[in-house]
């Protein structure tokens, strides 16, 4: 007997199956041109501001480039659950290196400019990942989930107890990127290359507000606009590289490692590196998106911005979204960021709203909403072959009775 939570929560894969197939017949000026304007509607999304979909409880460009950020990390984890298959229960602590490499760059012990800054967090993040991993992807399964879970704890226990890295007071005035454009001038030039107009609504009613408009690539406190498209520029960056990096050897040798490990070596392939290099990748993400939050949150960090329950929320960002899917991590990430602060207004209710929504996934959906078609064949063969079983034993006693 079939559940009408499991069809409606299949229904969305299959339905994203659909687009992705209607997408793929048509040829590449069109699909071109559809990419164009799916870019340029998630970058004008803080700017439309959708009455349906808006926050009212807090800044909306914030919300956004939080969401930007963690559908970041899910990409980033992903290459490590969904393609390599390992089980990382502490990649918090590659999102705390990066943001507190950027921190000890551009305010702690120097004064560089954030866009320095940026690729020596993601080197010293991908760094990290090969020390962390190279004595700890040796075990499998279970075992290394558990190693993986004291890593985000100890870096945070790391960063508490050094003076160097700012102790419990954590770094503050960590600065923002420079501004693209003519400097602020206080207080009548605000700067930038030229300001764009907020979209309110009247009900379904727009109009234009001038009276508050984004100054375009000025970052600030003040505004996360900014913040939120330069992260979404990282975002798509990442999709290309992983797209490349999945259809390679590398991929592959990824897909064969998480399948079967043990065969994967017998059929030569150094399973080892490809789960060392897996880890690098994926850590190198995670201190990506840790350099814009250090910069993009009131340029201030501390160990308690980086919890162990943060690192439980990317993994069930990639859970849910569906693991291995590059899309599935981008729209868990999306949703595991947005929905607790859509709702705040039942701020004594929205983390049991969150739980309950994470429960009923998990049992009527446990591949995620949008798992990759691979993980959808699989289960219905093993349907199939079920019902085929079934089916011969009914026939069996069936005959038995006759006879």
């Amino acid at each position: 007997m079939t559940n009408p939570v499991s069809n409606a929560l299949r229904s969305v894969g299959d339905a994203w199956d659909g687009v992705l197939d209607g997408y793929k017949r048509q040829n590449i000026v069109v699909r071109i041109a559809v990419l164009v304007l799916i870019a340029l509607f998630f970058y004008a999304l803080p700017i439309l501001r959708p009455p349906l979909i808006t926050t009212n409880e807090i800044d909306f460009g914030g919300v956004m480039f939080q969401v930007a950020a963690f559908a970041l990390v899910a990409v980033g984890l992903n290459i490590v659950i969904g393609y390599a298959g390992l089980l990382d229960l502490g990649y918090v602590g590659f999102y705390a290196t990066g943001a507190y490499t950027t921190g000890v760059l551009t305010s702690q012990h120097g004064s560089w400019p954030f866009f320095l800054a940026l690729p020596v967090a993601i080197a010293v993040t991908m760094v990290t990942g090969v020390i962390l991993g190279a004595p700890t992807l040796r075990v499998r399964g279970d075992y290394l989930a558990i190693v993986t879970l004291g890593f985000g704890e100890i870096i945070r226990i790391c960063v508490k107890n050094i003076e160097w890295l700012g102790a419990s007071a954590g770094i503050k005035d960590i600065p923002h990127p420079n501004t693209i454009g003519p400097k602020a001038e206080p207080p009548f030039e605000p700067g930038g290359l030229f300001e764009i107009p907020r979209v309110e609504w009247d009900g379904l009613v727009p109009h234009l507000d001038t009276d508050h408009p984004v100054h375009f690539l000025v970052f600030g406190a003040t505004n996360a606009i900014p913040y939120y498209w330069l992260i979404l520029t990282a975002l798509v960056l990442v999709l290309v590289g992983d797209r490349l990096v999945k259809n390679s050897r590398v991929g592959r040798a990824w897909e064969a490692t998480r399948e079967d490990e043990d065969a994967a070596e017998l059929m030569g392939v150094p399973t080892f590196k490809f789960k060392l290099m897996a880890f690098a990748l994926g850590a190198a993400i995670g201190g990506l998106s840790g350099s814009f939050y250090a910069s993009g949150q009131g340029g201030y960090i501390s160990p308690d911005s980086f919890p162990l329950l943060l690192s439980m929320l990317f993994v069930a960002a990639v859970i849910v979204g569906g693991s291995g899917n590059r899309w599935g991590a981008i729209a868990g990430g999306a949703l595991v960021a947005y929905l607790p602060e859509r709702f705040r207004e039942f701020a004594d209710y929205r983390l049991l709203f969150f739980g309950l929504a994470l429960t009923v996934l998990a049992v009527w959906r446990p591949e995620g909403l949008l798992p990759p078609r691979r993980t959808r064949r699989a289960k219905a063969a093993a349907a199939e072959i079920e019902a085929l079983e079934e089916g011969e034993l009914d026939d069996e006693l069936e005959e038995t009775r006759n006879v």
